[in-house]
């Protein structure tokens, strides 16, 4: 089982929470969120917000707390094989409700289907479904995910 968890991205102004599911093996290794170079999550969020693409992990927790966000994962600990959010088993999930409680948020965003099922089976929250960012969901483009994320985040 491996335990790892970021600290959250928030101070007392976000209204929206972005949860993604458990940090991949790139995330871990640079210890930040969405730090594989393939993960569109960055790129998205400043094609979104019109910012210059954040490189330092400064800089990225600027772009989120700029914009009224908080950032988050809905799982603290986790079997996983690589980072493959399919393979995840015995799940425990974080607690949300200090981010919730301390802050204004109004939405909880999921990057995926994994952090939504966790998120609204078994915090027993209302969440919306995003697409993922991750390369591996080749359905959607960079675009195509600025078009549906903008419209929860704008």
């Amino acid at each position: 089982m491996i335990d790892f968890t970021f600290k959250p991205i928030y101070n007392k102004n976000p209204k929206i929470l972005i949860l993604g599911s458990f940090p991949s093996v790139k995330s871990r290794e640079y210890n930040f969120y969405y730090s594989n170079p393939q993960n569109r999550f960055w790129k998205m969020l400043s094609l979104i917000y019109k910012d210059n693409l954040p490189e330092t992990i400064d800089q990225k927790k600027n772009l989120i707390l700029d914009h009224n966000l908080a950032l988050y994962d809905a799982i603290k600990m986790c079997d996983i094989k690589a980072s493959s959010d399919l393979s995840i088993r015995n799940e425990i999930s974080t607690d949300i409700d200090p981010i919730i409680e301390n802050s204004n948020i109004q939405k909880i965003l999921c990057n995926g289907k994994k952090s939504f099922d966790i998120v609204t089976k078994k915090m027993n929250k209302k969440a919306i479904q995003m697409p993922s960012t991750s390369s591996a969901n080749a359905r959607y483009s960079l675009k195509d995910l600025v078009e549906i994320w903008g419209k929860e985040l704008l």
